[in-house]
């Protein structure tokens, strides 16, 4: 993922929380992309938005994040979607954005957490202007982006993080870096997810996502312990070696014992 190509895909929607509930709620596991998008211009749902700005929400936004692996991040949020609380939903929200857009889970890699463990108490778009412009210094973009769209793109990593609770509003051009924090819940689901995708105990540790909440490995196994001590896993480590009991074995089945309805 560090090598993956940076798109500006963000321009479809930053976080996309509300929109994301809504279009939950309307998808099921047969529907694709297109047909979602039919179902939601009819549903009265999003009045307010025009079709192509709806078509972009959808199959530009929604789609890349949710509709993958045959909709399984969708499943898994709709699994949720009224059972957890908004911050840690959002939360969720923020890994499958990271994951659809490595250009953003980058950012939070290599400029927020690094700001954040220096102190200091904002960030402001010429730092996000640096980030992009290396990033296509780099060859990290299809093709060389104008300058026009490499400030489009600094703006919306800064929105994203923003609608995520990574930064606070824009002020002046600033904003705030606010305390963003892994819950339990959200761990738990975490690690299961990647539990789920086959992942042996020690690669699990080793994924990337846990850096954008800014641990690395050691930190992740700290996580998964604190898991055992609320009854979800057993973990067993020695030297360089991780093994886990994995208590639930479905996300449905780990929603219905952690979450309450």
């Amino acid at each position: 993922m560090d090598s993956a190509t940076y798109t500006t895909q963000l321009q479809a929607g930053l976080g996309l929380v509300p929109e994301t509930q809504k279009l939950l709620a309307l998808w099921t596991p047969e529907l694709g992309g297109q047909d979602l998008y039919k179902a939601a211009l009819s549903s009265g749902r999003f009045s307010n938005v025009t079709a192509r700005r709806l078509r972009n929400i959808v199959l530009e936004g929604f789609g890349p994040r949710y509709l993958v692996e045959n909709g399984k991040p969708a499943l898994l949020l709709k699994t949720v979607l009224g059972k957890m609380s908004k911050a840690d939903f959002r939360t969720l929200c923020f890994v499958f954005t990271c994951r659809a857009n490595a250009v953003l889970g980058d950012f939070v890699r290599q400029v927020y957490w690094p700001a954040y463990s220096a102190g200091k108490s904002s960030l402001n778009k010429r730092e996000a202007l640096s980030f992009v412009r290396a990033a296509v210094s780099n060859g990290l973009t299809f093709a060389p982006w104008s300058e026009s769209t490499i400030s489009r793109v600094a703006g919306y990593l800064l929105g994203a993080c923003a609608d995520f609770g990574l930064l606070g509003p824009n002020k002046a051009g600033v904003r705030s870096i606010e305390s963003f924090r892994i819950s339990p819940t959200v761990a738990s689901f975490l690690a299961h997810e990647l539990h789920f995708q086959g992942l042996g105990d020690n690669a699990l540790l080793r994924r990337i996502e846990w850096e954008w909440f800014g641990l690395d490995s050691k930190d992740a196994l700290e996580e998964l312990k604190r898991l055992s001590l609320r009854g979800e896993v057993v973990v067993q480590s020695a030297a360089r070696s991780t093994r886990v009991s994995w208590k639930y074995k479905s996300i449905e089945g780990l929603a219905d014992g952690i979450l309450k309805g």
